[in-house]
């Protein structure tokens, strides 16, 4: 997977986003509205969250050289399987 691949999910209630928004800030990140970019060392990403639609698209935008992109995007399919149970 490349860096600039963006997950997709469709499906997303308001309430599984919000539940997604905190657990993302209980470590230390804040997803603030439906849309914006969040950093924690030295990791970048970018979420787009839209309410009628029920689609949240989440990309990694930055890694330090010790992380790979594709852990990133791992870890964040996981937190939203979590936030969707």
């Amino acid at each position: 997977m490349t860096q600039n691949s963006p997950l997709a999910f469709s499906g997303i209630a308001p309430e599984q986003f919000a539940a997604l928004c905190a657990k993302a800030k209980a470590a230390g990140i804040e997803l603030d509205g439906n849309s914006g970019t969040a950093s924690k060392h030295g990791v970048e990403v970018r979420w787009d969250y839209a309410p009628a639609a029920r689609q949240l698209v989440l990309e990694v935008l930055k890694t330090p050289f010790f992380i790979g992109a594709a852990d990133v995007y791992a870890k964040l399919q996981t937190l939203v399987e979590q936030s969707l149970a």
